[in-house]
């Protein structure tokens, strides 16, 4: 526990002596982040052959591989998706990105999320507090790059990590615990953060750490830092995104799954 102690106290120091008081006012950088998840096809990919499982991993690559990039300061950061066009037709994979996350402001001193959201055609400007992530600090470090993280853990619902997606699944939760709401999975969340780089910003919905996380695991995703720029030629710009209907994180939601439940009562109906 002492040598833990002493390699994050060394660390913070020297990251803390890295930046006068007044460079902490204009302290900018960018951190570029590659994702990738695993593809779950469930009762349907067990029929497949594997040359089929092939063929769909090939198609969906744009949606299980992603580049992000997080612009960041003492306070906010901005964090947005670098376009790609689809693998296979070159095409911009118009399905999901209904369902895919928005350019995101978070403001940790505020504890504010902004989120600018399109869902079918329609913008959305999704306002709301930033979730509070209980962390558990761990004793394991590595080595990322030229930095030293530190892990640490959590347990955060699906909800609150996946806000602006959606699963069919949604639509047939069930109140097994009696208490009037449908339950909501839990996800272990793995992070890294360096102490190295002071601010408490991290990609998507994970922040509140002493340090940038540099790379995150949830559920069937992981994000790893490639590059961090700190305070590079040009000033940074973090600002909220600021055009759409005005909405909570638990509107939107709302919003999502009465636009599904349509369309599965509409297509049932052309069925019968």
């Amino acid at each position: 526990m002492k040598t833990f102690l002493l390699k994050f106290l060394s660390l913070s120091f020297v990251a803390l002596l890295s930046f006068s008081v007044d460079d902490s006012q204009k302290f900018q950088g960018k951190a570029y982040y590659f994702s990738k998840s695993k593809m779950e096809l469930g009762n349907w990919g067990a029929r497949l052959s594997e040359a089929q499982k092939k063929d769909v991993a090939a198609r969906l690559k744009n949606r299980l591989e992603k580049s992000y990039v997080l612009s960041f300061d003492k306070e906010a950061s901005v964090f947005k998706e670098e376009d790609r066009l689809d693998a296979v037709s070159g095409a911009t994979d118009s399905w999901g990105a209904n369902f895919s996350r928005g350019e995101q402001y978070k403001n940790v001193k505020d504890s504010a999320l902004v989120q600018a959201q399109e869902f079918y055609g329609k913008k959305f400007l999704v306002k709301d507090k930033l979730h509070t992530i209980a962390w558990k600090m761990g004793k394991e470090t590595k080595q990322i790059g030229q930095y030293m993280c530190f892990k640490a853990t959590a347990m955060v619902s699906k909800d609150d990590l996946e806000w602006y997606n959606f699963s069919w699944s949604d639509l047939r939760r069930n109140d097994d615990d009696g208490d009037g709401t449908p339950d909501v999975p839990m996800i272990a969340v793995e992070a890294w953060y360096t102490p190295q780089v002071p601010v408490s910003h991290g990609p998507a919905e994970f922040w509140g750490l002493p340090g940038l996380i540099l790379e995150v695991s949830a559920d069937n995703t992981t994000m790893l830092c490639s590059k961090i720029v700190i305070n590079p030629g040009e000033e940074i710009k973090i600002e909220a995104p600021d055009s759409g209907k005005e909405i909570t994180k638990e509107k939107y939601q709302e919003t999502i799954r009465g636009k599904m439940q349509e369309m599965m009562n509409n297509r049932g109906r052309r069925r019968g």
